[in-house]
């Protein structure tokens, strides 16, 4: 009898800093992330940010058709850090702990990409 335990995965969360800096070469790993991403029909969860290496991931996702959810906690919203308009469906939440534990409910799995705080 054998029995498989590898789960599928459906949902992945990319979590960055806020500055991916001046290297070229992690925003090209992170277009060619999402893309991976997408080719393997997965979805994403991202904080619907505009300023970190995941706005780039999120985009070559969405325009291959796949999902994408950004989750956005009220407070950002003014502060002009997040896509216009945002990539794919959008979920507010009232503060950055209610942000961190729906990316939780919502991912199977995380992808942390480089960046400063």
């Amino acid at each position: 009898m054998t029995t498989s335990s590898s789960r599928q995965f459906k949902n992945i969360c990319a979590l960055s800093g806020f500055h991916y800096g001046k290297y070229k070469e992690f925003v090209q790993a992170a277009v060619d992330l999402g893309r991976v991403i997408a080719e393997r029909k997965l979805h994403l969860v991202y904080g619907g940010g505009d300023c970190g290496l995941s706005k780039f991931v999120s985009k070559a996702i969405f325009i291959r058709g796949n999902q994408v959810l950004g989750i956005i906690p009220q407070a950002l919203k003014p502060l002009g850090c997040l896509s216009n308009p945002l990539i794919g469906e959008e979920l507010d939440v009232s503060s950055i702990e209610e942000r961190i534990s729906e990316m939780l409910n919502h991912a199977d799995a995380f992808i942390f990409l480089p960046g400063d705080l």
